[in-house]
């Protein structure tokens, strides 16, 4: 269905063909179509979902490109002295390593790069040997949904920043030693890698790369946020330009697109960035703008939601529960594998930054993670089905919105 679903998409000189003919009795066709996007946002949404991004190494180290962008990231860690590779002392314990590997494209849907990043498996980390303070702010889903509201009616530009191996400019207070990386085994297999600076996966590293970038902020005249403290913002001769932080992805609103080009170089001589152009794809959201305003789905990460929970060809339903329904923590079979239950639940509630609508339904299901039961399931299945019923439901911020608060409230 994966293949069978893009193809479709992409395809533009030959008609959908019907469920019955495609022997497929509910086809993503009959649920979603891409005809009402403009030309530039459709050639996006299927690039991003187009290309694979590899799972594992063993599937990466069968392309050529991947292959390439791992050594480029190995020669740029030994170019930064992240490491020395040593014999593992004998009162110290080494920690696992592992490739992330992503796709990352242009604002108008062209590959940009490859991007390959080194993880090191924090969860074996013990607190007090390897970390101490882990505490790091990302930037909160609320602040970005009105920092877009606001960048609409006031038609700010907006842009996204990716900061280049943002973590190795943390400095590594602790000792802390990984296994070699995979595919890397050139050294004695006894060796290992002592970290001089941090890597992606270290539960402090996030910490240290928003202490030192959020210092450099502050050190070009930024405000910082009370409220969000991963909002900076500045007004500087007539113009103003506020940036939102999650981890090494910025968002940059400004009134002035010269002032913008220019506090990007500026921001670039003290950390090597990649100007990704006009927002499109930030944190799962798509990101669509036109003259009425700005829209905001989920469709790609529901899409693999669906994909991976095997329900790409379930039948879709129209509305999320049954009416009068009423779950009980003791009625129904407990699940054998809970754990199941959980991580859908998990994601499904991440889903409910574009889509309230299945806010209510998420947090009833969110009540019994503990012993989740048989109906509990199946409730969280249906939703899949609803889902599915309308991947492309979505925020709609138009650009005559008010930006006046409005409270409701109940008199009793």
């Amino acid at each position: 269905m994966y293949d069978y679903h893009f193809h479709l998409a992409t395809s533009t000189s030959n008609p959908a063909p019907s469920s019955t003919a495609s022997g497929i009795p509910y086809s993503l066709s009959l649920v979603l179509s891409y005809d009402h996007l403009s030309s530039t946002q459709k050639f996006f949404s299927l690039s991003v979902s187009t290309l694979v991004e590899p799972t594992s190494f063993i599937q990466a180290v069968k392309r050529e490109e991947w292959r390439e962008a791992m050594d480029t990231e190995i020669k740029a860690l030994e170019l930064n002295d992240t490491w020395t590779v040593v014999d593992l002392p004998a009162s110290k314990h080494v920690i696992g390593c592992k490739w992330v590997y992503k796709v990352k494209l242009k604002s108008d849907g062209t590959l940009k790069r490859y991007k390959v990043r080194l993880v090191a498996k924090g969860y074996n980390q013990y607190e007090g040997l390897d970390y101490y303070e882990t505490l790091s702010h990302v930037a909160k889903l609320t602040t970005m949904r009105t920092l877009l509201v606001v960048a609409v009616v006031k038609k700010w530009h907006l842009h996204q920043l990716d900061v280049n191996t943002a973590f190795f400019h943390g400095q590594l207070d602790e000792e802390v030693y990984i296994s070699l990386p995979p595919g890397f085994t050139n050294q004695e297999e006894s060796k290992v890698c002592k970290l001089h600076k941090s890597i992606y996966g270290l539960k402090q590293v996030s910490r240290q790369w928003f202490a030192k970038f959020s210092s450099a902020l502050l050190e070009f005249g930024f405000i910082q946020s009370k409220i969000d403290y991963t909002l900076f913002k500045r007004t500087l001769e007539g113009s103003f330009i506020a940036l939102l932080v999650y981890v090494d992805d910025i968002v940059v609103a400004s009134d002035n697109s010269a002032k913008v080009s220019k506090f990007i170089q500026l921001l670039n001589d003290r950390f090597k960035l990649k100007d990704l152009g006009q927002l499109k794809y930030f944190i799962g959201l798509e990101i669509a703008r036109s003259e009425l305003g700005i829209s905001v789905c989920q469709r790609k990460y529901a899409l693999e939601v669906l994909e991976d929970t095997s329900m790409l060809a379930s039948k879709p339903v129209q509305f999320l529960m049954e009416p009068n329904v009423k779950f009980s923590k003791d009625s129904g079979q407990i699940l054998e594998d809970p754990t199941t239950y959980r991580r859908l639940v998990e994601r499904l509630l991440y889903l409910t930054i574009s889509r309230p609508d299945i806010s209510f339904v998420i947090q009833v299901l969110s009540q019994f993670m503990d012993k989740p039961r048989v109906p509990h399931l199946a409730a969280a299945t249906r939703v899949l089905r609803y889902i599915k019923a309308s991947l492309t439901q979505g925020l709609f911020f138009p650009v005559i919105s008010s930006l006046q608060m409005k409270a409701f409230y109940d008199f009793d």
